[in-house]
């Protein structure tokens, strides 16, 4: 995506609040091999498959931010800290974190900015970089994946090439390997997406942007991708290689004449065009890496001439087929689409993401995605996450919902058992364990894990603990968060309230005052040990 606008506050920090809602993580709702699978991943003609062989869906979201001047994490101002944000995107079952980055954030001395310190103590003083390894790590704790977009040469803006004069190919591919040597051996990242939205400039015969098949090396991203992905692979030949298409398979922009067709080229999304891949594949060292990962948008980013032929929607699935769906349906690789979102302000924008996402398929066998965006802050799409950076657009997700695959480690929004739902609350026993994670001048912050050792599912569960006189909240993710004198409340969320047998919740905060583990903690008036 190319940012356009920014929502107003981008550049605000938000002050703490003392009450901090946020979404709590539950057992996941799917089997290991319908969530994020174990190991590293390959493929397998159209499928993603695990280290075991067991078929893997990606369902993710992105989370952009760090190609802008920020250099990190966008909505790090809000009140909601870090890990509520990814929380929340794992318990709605988002399994997958698709990252954009520009190579600025990357280069020694790059400082991250739009972080507020009050609420995440944590990343004060830390690399755009340290703050991705953070992000990295609690997403894999999660069970989550991540995906490494680069998204721009600089943070100054989308190119059609995936070089420029001052970033040349030799920086892109060189800054990829030192990606892939940062995370070797770590199975939560498990590939690149080589670069965002390849695209056309200019006509026929001087066209000058990204073409497919053209032969010229420097602008046809079919070999480009070849040479950055197998530079790739030998330093991390486990990683998949994310390929996207492009916009004209030319290079020129649309509606211009194909000398070898006579015909008006055929073009696309930035990015979404993967009609040659067929007649001219991606040749990779390493035999089951390549995804093809084409982006698709609705009007509210450009109105394209099918949204407006008569035979709307019935006509979608065949323009899909054309240009990246049909790689697929021939069993020729898998699809991942990246990027497809929209503000879902009108009923055409809310009919092409019900089609789009019935033409992915459901269960574990669908078409992998990352929703555009958790930000909404995108301009032209919003996203998942309100201004708040908390609560979710209901409207977006109660569309995406029946498509996603919570991650197998962690997150996941379960639905009570008959025996269970609109239950009374139950006690039972239970195991607390309390980890500070951080601690400063009048401050610190930590997180209590809390499992359900009862024999039966909590409807809704409640934890509760007592600090000593002068320690208070500063903020509280993973549930929500109050505090009456001494002793503080972490009440389940109402759209997953219930904690099965042997599950367990993960209660974070951050509190003024002396270091002070909880004490007297008990789930639904049941003391835990």
């Amino acid at each position: 995506m190319q940012h356009r606008k920014w929502l107003a506050g981008l550049t605000a920090l938000a002050a703490a609040a003392v009450t901090a809602t946020a979404v709590v993580t539950a057992q996941p709702a799917a089997a290991a091999g319908g969530g994020t699978g174990v190991g590293y991943l390959h493929t397998s003609g159209n499928k993603i498959v695990d280290s075991t062989g067991a078929t893997v869906r990606l369902t993710g979201i992105n989370w952009f931010g760090m190609e802008t001047d920020n250099k990190t994490f966008h909505g790090l101002w809000a009140s909601n800290p870090w890990r509520g944000q990814l929380d929340t995107m794992a318990s709605l079952g988002y399994n997958t974190l698709r990252i954009p980055f520009s190579d600025d954030a990357l280069k020694p001395g790059a400082t991250a900015t739009g972080i507020n310190d009050f609420v995440n103590p944590d990343l004060v003083g830390l690399s755009p970089l340290q703050i991705l390894d953070k992000v990295v790590a609690y997403a894999g704790d999660k069970g989550m994946r991540i995906i490494l977009d680069r998204h721009r040469p600089t943070s100054a803006g989308q190119t059609a090439l995936w070089y420029t004069s001052a970033v040349p190919e030799s920086t892109w591919i060189s800054d990829w390997k030192a990606l892939a040597q940062h995370y070797a051996g770590n199975t939560t990242v498990i590939g690149a997406d080589l670069h965002n939205e390849p695209h056309a400039e200019g006509t026929n015969p001087a066209a000058t942007g990204a073409c497919w098949g053209c032969g010229d090396t420097a602008r046809d991203w079919r070999l480009a991708a070849e040479r950055a992905g197998n530079a790739i692979l030998a330093v991390q030949p486990n990683w998949l290689i994310f390929v996207e298409g492009v916009s004209c398979p030319s290079g020129g922009l649309s509606n211009v004449w194909d000398n070898d067709t006579g015909n008006d080229e055929d073009c696309g999304w930035w990015g979404g065009n993967l009609s040659k891949a067929g007649e001219f594949p991606v040749r990779l060292n390493v035999a089951n890496r390549l995804v093809y990962s084409p982006h698709e948008y609705a009007t509210s980013v450009y109105r394209q001439a099918w949204f407006d032929d008569p035979s709307y929607p019935a006509n979608l699935p065949a323009i899909w087929d054309k240009y990246w769906g049909y790689l697929y349906k021939q069993n020729l690789a898998p699809i991942m689409i990246g990027e497809f979102g929209t503000t879902l302000a009108t009923d055409i924008d809310k009919v092409w993401l019900q089609s789009l996402m019935a033409y992915t398929g459901t269960g574990v066998n669908g078409m992998s995605f990352t929703y555009w965006s958790w930000n909404p802050n995108s301009g032209d799409t919003g996203g998942i996450a309100n201004d708040d950076w908390t609560t979710v657009n209901q409207a977006k997700q109660a569309i995406l919902q029946p498509y996603l695959i919570p991650p197998s480690g962690g997150g996941g929004t379960s639905s009570p058992s008959p025996s269970t739902s609109g239950s009374a609350p139950a006690t039972g026993a239970c195991k607390a364990t309390y980890t500070q994670d951080n601690a400063w001048q009048g401050g610190f912050q930590g997180q209590l894990k809390v499992q359900n050792t009862g024999g039966g599912a909590i409807n809704p569960w409640k934890v509760t603990w007592t600090w000593p006189s002068g320690v208070t909240l500063g903020s509280g993710w993973n549930a929500t968060v109050t505090q009456s004198g001494t002793t503080v409340t972490a009440a389940a969320p109402g759209h997953t309230p219930s904690l099965a047998a042997g599950a367990s919740v993960t209660v974070g905060f951050t509190a003024n005052g002396t270091a002070s583990a909880p004490a007297t903690v008990k789930l639904n008036g049941a003391a835990c040990s």
